[in-house]
């Protein structure tokens, strides 16, 4: 696509229409009035080659084309915002920001690690604290601004927060070095439900991810352990006979821990880290630059 011909109010007329899957609506946040909306999406449409947004159960439903612009734009129009805004409202050379962020072992342990090397560079005055939550809180955590952002897998994220994605995961097989099940780097599918496994889960329960792809297939595994956070898992296993199953880029550091990976034998859905943060907080600068530096971290994975 030619970028000449791109006109920057239509990319923040998509977002508000990706946002509010309504032309009244998205026209109001602009400040213009609703035919001038129309207008504007006729425009779009004839950009991009694509109806974008179609209604549909009484609101602009994203075509397929739409939904792969809608994060890419996002991204692009927090990062220009970033760009005029520090000059003027963030200076993050200067700055003593504390970050306030809500994210689980496995994000803190992938993720922060960049970012805070790029915070140490680029803000040195500024802090971060993590904060362990709940998904069940999450909603009133981000409602009341208890957090500047939330980082991890959010399947129902709260219906007024901004969802951004991060990065694809999946999970990986991981045993002790030598178990007897695991012939070059696989294991049968008999043998995998023949085991007993640890299971990862906050709230305690004993049915993940690939209990229910075993159950599609009519099959049930023993589960031996629950424990509550993913860095608690390679120890135990370390020692054991027990298998568990770890993200790829947590797995990645299995030789460290004396753990080999293997596929599961059962095919297990990809998932999305994603960042979700309160509208309200769009217009502040300080947590928009956070929120590239989480980009920037992903985009190096």
């Amino acid at each position: 696509m030619d970028l000449a011909r791109v006109d920057l109010n239509l990319l923040v007329a998509f977002h508000a229409l990706a946002e509010t899957r309504s032309v009244s609506a998205a026209a109001e946040r602009l400040g213009i009035r609703q035919p001038a909306m129309s207008a504007t999406l006729a425009r779009l449409r004839a950009l991009f080659g694509d109806r974008l947004f179609v209604r549909s159960h009484g609101a602009m439903q994203p075509t397929p084309l739409a939904q792969r612009l809608m994060m890419p734009i996002a991204a692009v129009l927090d990062q220009l915002r970033v760009t005029l805004d520090d000059a003027v409202a963030f200076d993050p050379a200067h700055a003593s920001q504390r970050f306030r962020i809500a994210s689980t072992d496995y994000t803190t342990m992938v993720l922060l690690p960049r970012v805070m090397a790029r915070i140490a560079a680029l803000s040195p005055g500024s802090s971060v604290e993590i904060i362990g939550y709940d998904k069940r809180d999450i909603e009133a955590m981000v409602a009341r601004g208890d957090i500047d952002l939330a980082i991890g897998t959010f399947a129902s994220p709260p219906p007024d927060a901004v969802q951004q994605r991060l990065l694809a995961e999946r999970f990986v097989g991981v045993a002790r070095a030598g178990h007897p099940a695991i012939r070059d780097g696989k294991i049968s599918l008999d043998d995998f439900v023949k085991a007993r496994h640890v299971l990862t889960s906050v709230r305690g329960d004993r049915r993940g991810a690939i209990d229910r792809a075993l159950a599609d297939a009519g099959l049930h595994r023993t589960i031996a352990l629950v424990v509550p956070h993913m860095l608690a898992l390679p120890p135990v296993i370390a020692g054991t006979d027990l298998i568990g199953a770890l993200p790829s880029r947590m797995a990645d550091r299995a030789t460290a821990w004396g753990l080999q990976c293997f596929d599961l034998p059962v095919g297990v859905p990809a998932w999305h880290i994603e960042m979700l943060w309160n509208p309200m907080a769009r217009s502040d600068s300080a947590t928009a630059w956070l929120r590239a530096q989480f980009m920037w971290a992903a985009n190096a994975l």
